[in-house]
């Protein structure tokens, strides 16, 4: 894991330090990459920069930026390339003699590959998690790529007249050259969605490449004034369950459990310590569970603990672990341990982000690095498995309310709305000894007001938009933002299967990945997602819906192959995610933070956003009328992210 930056400026000459302006840029990234730096230029004006965290191959063989064996091509990369010995094998099987290794690392494989199978066929055949900038001598072209589902990230845009690319905005932030205005039309989606999803940023002209691209640049589109359009290499299949019609459950279950384990043992490859977050729950279980019967030793596991009951899964972690026999390591946090990691997001994100799980993250991974270099993760078994409750609820409220006039329908989510959040979580918690536990749902009254406000909605793209939305008129809430474009219809797909699919193009890189990337990479910590295997990916999209969600029972097949390794009662249980008690703390030790955030006349003055709506729910939440922490967080976490940009 590493982090890459640099900047192409043909017309340069004199105007600043190139090698300097560099430097700064690295350096802004200098947590991604503690272990070592390197920087290459040009004639043509290009600077690439390289902050390394070194996983495998620690020798300075591996050091970055690295030219191919002829020259010809010169990398920057970061991620890594887990079929790379399988690459080499190839590539040495082409020659009459084996090439001429310098070391063992990944990116030496894959400079030998584009010159043996150019650039984008060498992408079609990498299984692995990156993000590169590669300058080809011979054609003068600079081309900048991403993995197929966005685990790494990468920015690139344009500033007077320069292309700028980075890891993360802070090394774009850092070039003396750079000055972007932010971007309303991001901030709206950002208070939508909690995040700026691809292939926006924060800032206006400065673009997320977006997954499973390439982009190749050369210096008469430079000075066009654009950067062209990125091309696919890989897309996300749509669902096709009719691909193998004849596949019997068990053999279903076995395909799967084949391929889970060719790629956890291909990601358990590492030069350094290596472990895994768990937290008991389905997914985080199965990928440990597998780590263990691959290993000799016990894996290290790491979790953390909250006081707070309806937010700790500790101790469901600490069962599992136990049965399982690995070395695990739990931390109890307290409420103002968690607090204590609000002041520093702006500095760990740095492009506003609002999943208030990035707290909990951030703090298991700073367990976990206190052990580890490295550590896998049970991320994106909800997207690819069908393990979110929308997946089923949603198509079954759909079809009963599509049979309902549109005013019956309203009527009935007033009278849902009718009653306290509060009160509905009451209520729930007396039927809760005569409710299975599989049916169960934490916090049930947030649920229904927000099933309320779907109610309202006259096609299942628009209820599902609603689901997802913290706030819905974002456009009305920000200053100079122009309309959102809707959703794709639905149209004959299966509702379930075309959730899961928005929230795979969607969700999982704009928020969960990102999320875990920049939390982990504040502690220089590399994480590694068994499930974003493409083949995985791949073979879920084949996968009918009947072996995700069976008899109201989430991720089938995974509870299924889990069941071979681990009794069902110690993972059966609600779904509980990882959260923190943010709506408590906003009304009590926070408050005078929020406060001085929302202030009226500071917002009035800023001038991004009309003061009037964000007051009324701010107040509304004061007063305990509901919980309000989903409209609110991304608001304080723009504001957070707005002072420290004015302070730097």
């Amino acid at each position: 894991m590493c982090g890459i930056a640099g900047f192409w400026h043909p017309n340069s000459q004199g105007r600043y330090d190139g090698p300097s302006a560099l430097t700064r840029m690295t350096n802004a990234i200098l947590r991604r990459g503690p272990d070592d730096s390197g920087a290459w230029d040009n004639d043509a004006g290009l600077f690439l920069g390289h902050r390394r965290l070194a996983i495998v191959d620690l020798s300075s063989a591996g050091h970055q930026p690295m030219a191919s064996p002829t020259g010809r091509y010169v990398i920057v990369f970061n991620g890594e390339i887990y079929n790379f010995q399988a690459l080499r094998q190839a590539l040495d099987a082409t020659h009459p003699s084996p090439l001429p290794w310098r070391g063992h690392s990944d990116t030496e494989v894959m400079l030998a590959a584009f010159e043996q199978w150019g650039i984008q066929e060498t992408l079609r055949k990498l299984v692995g998690m990156f993000a590169l900038a590669v300058w080809d001598r011979t054609r003068e072209t600079l081309t900048l790529a991403r993995d197929r589902i966005g685990e790494k990230p990468l920015y690139y845009g344009l500033s007077k007249g320069a292309l700028f690319f980075a890891s993360e905005l802070q090394a774009l932030e850092a070039h003396p050259n750079f000055d972007a205005e932010i971007s309303r039309d991001s901030l709206a989606l950002l208070l939508k969605y909690a995040y700026v999803p691809s292939p926006h940023s924060i800032y206006q002209g400065i673009h997320k490449l977006p997954p499973g691209t390439w982009l190749e640049l050369d210096q008469a589109t430079l000075d066009s004034g654009t950067t062209g359009t990125p091309q696919t290499y890989w897309e996300l299949p749509a669902a096709q369950p009719g691909h193998n019609p004849s596949r019997s459950d068990a053999e279903a279950i076995d395909q799967l459990h084949e391929l889970m384990s060719t790629t956890i043992r291909d990601q358990m490859v590492a030069d350094v310590p290596l472990g895994a977050f768990l937290s008991g729950g389905i997914d985080s279980t199965l990928i440990v569970s597998l780590m263990q019967s691959l290993s000799s030793q016990q894996v290290k596991t790491y979790t953390i603990g909250f006081d707070n009951p309806g937010y700790n899964e500790a101790e469901h972690a600490k069962a599992v672990a136990r049965h399982l026999g690995t070395d695990h390591t739990e931390l109890y946090v307290s409420g103002t341990d968690a607090m204590n990691v609000v002041p520093k997001l702006p500095d760990i994100y740095r492009e506003p982000f609002a999943d208030s799980s990035q707290i909990p993250t951030f703090l298991v991974s700073q367990l976990a690095r206190s052990h580890v270099t490295v550590s896998l993760s049970g991320d994106a078994g909800d997207e690819l498995f069908g393990g979110y409750n929308r997946y089923q609820h949603l198509p079954n409220v759909w079809r009963k309310l599509s049979r309902v006039p549109g005013p019956a329908r309203r009527l009935a989510a007033k009278m849902i709305e009718s009653a306290s959040p509060a009160r509905w979580d009451s209520i729930a918690a007396g039927l809760n000894p005569i409710t299975p536990a599989g049916l169960r749902v934490a916090l049930p009254g947030d649920k229904l007001h927000k099933l309320a406000s779907v109610m309202r909605h006259a096609s299942p793209d628009q209820m599902y938009d609603r689901v997802v939305s913290q706030w819905p008129n974002a456009t009305d809430i920000v200053i100079g933002a122009d309309p959102m474009p809707g959703l794709a219809s639905v149209g004959d797909s299966d509702f379930a299967s075309w959730m899961m699919r928005q929230d795979t193009l969607t969700y999982l890189p704009d928020d969960i990945l990102a999320k875990v990337d920049r939390a982990a990479m504040a502690v220089s910590l590399e994480t590694r997602v068994p499930f974003l295997d493409h083949r995985i990916v791949e073979f879920a999209s084949t996968l009918p819906m009947s072996l995700k969600i069976r008899n109201g029972s989430t991720k089938w097949i995974l509870r299924q192959l889990l069941d071979r390794y681990v009794p069902r009662e110690l993972i059966e249980r609600p779904k509980m995610g990882f959260g923190i008690p943010l709506h408590d703390w906003l009304r009590g030790p926070l408050r005078d933070w929020a406060e001085s955030l929302l202030d009226p006349q500071r917002l009035a003055s800023e001038g991004y956003f009309v003061p009037g709506p964000i007051r009324a729910v701010w107040e509304k939440h004061l007063r305990g009328q509901g919980n309000y922490q989903q409209q609110l967080w991304p608001v304080l976490m723009f504001q957070a992210w707005l002072d420290r940009k004015q302070v730097n």
